[in-house]
């Protein structure tokens, strides 16, 4: 079982997620604006507790998107500071596909689409197939008004913040979604296991390559030209 350790902060969630031994241990917390001040420190007790140093690993993950265009930048560059101290392989989650494997994981729901506020009147959103256990993209990542959103007719478990905006989408998407009556946020413990599978897989990359997922390029670039 490969050592990785993973990171999100692209929500008002912040997590920190490790599989010792079998056992996944997971620290998390729903801290808004805090995820600078929390996210190292919750690093380090979650390593301290598990007994072994960030060099012992094998990888490292992260959240890499869609979400909180600040806290998607956190993670990102704590994951890249760790994997470049420890020359660490670094492995990109997405933030969507983790809340689905967490639908899956709590409802055992198959059909899942996960979405996120992107504010500006507008979501993120994806759609999964977990059947075999493990999400299988239907729909695509995007970024849309909700009032534009399609789904293939289906019975679909639906998660996540952009859900509030469900009175505004088609009479079709309505139809075919079933709400979910908890919160759900992206977590380190779903992307663990997604990063654990992709490991597998020889899909780690280098951490000059660990790219965030904005979906909105219009507001990287903005922010970028701010800095």
């Amino acid at each position: 079982m490969p050592k990785i350790l993973a990171l999100d902060t692209s929500t008002d969630a912040c997590s920190v997620a490790l599989n010792l031994d079998g056992e996944i241990i997971e620290d998390f917390r729903v801290i808004p604006r805090q995820h600078t001040q929390q996210l190292l420190p919750m690093v380090q007790d979650l390593m301290a507790k598990a007994g072994i140093r960030i060099s012992d690993l094998d990888a490292l993950a992260f959240g890499r998107g869609p979400g909180s265009f600040a806290g998607i930048r956190i993670a990102t560059g704590a994951t890249q500071g760790l994997a470049y101290a420890s020359e660490l392989p670094v492995l990109p989650v997405s933030t969507l596909e983790a809340m689905a494997l967490a639908a899956h994981r709590k409802e055992q729901a198959d059909m899942i689409t996960a979405a996120l506020d992107a504010r500006m009147d507008e979501i993120y959103v994806a759609a999964y197939d977990c059947k075999s256990g493990m999400p299988e993209i239907v729909l695509t990542e995007q970024v849309c008004a909700p009032q534009d959103l399609e789904l293939q007719p289906d019975n679909y478990f639906a998660v996540g913040s952009g859900w509030r905006y469900l009175d505004d989408m088609s009479e079709e998407v309505r139809s075919s979604v079933t709400l979910a009556e908890d919160t759900y946020y992206p977590s380190a413990q779903d992307m663990l296991i997604l990063a654990e599978r992709d490991f597998k897989q020889g899909r780690a990359v280098p951490a000059e390559q660990a790219i965030p997922v904005y979906l909105r390029d219009e507001i990287a670039w903005k922010k970028k030209d701010q800095q």
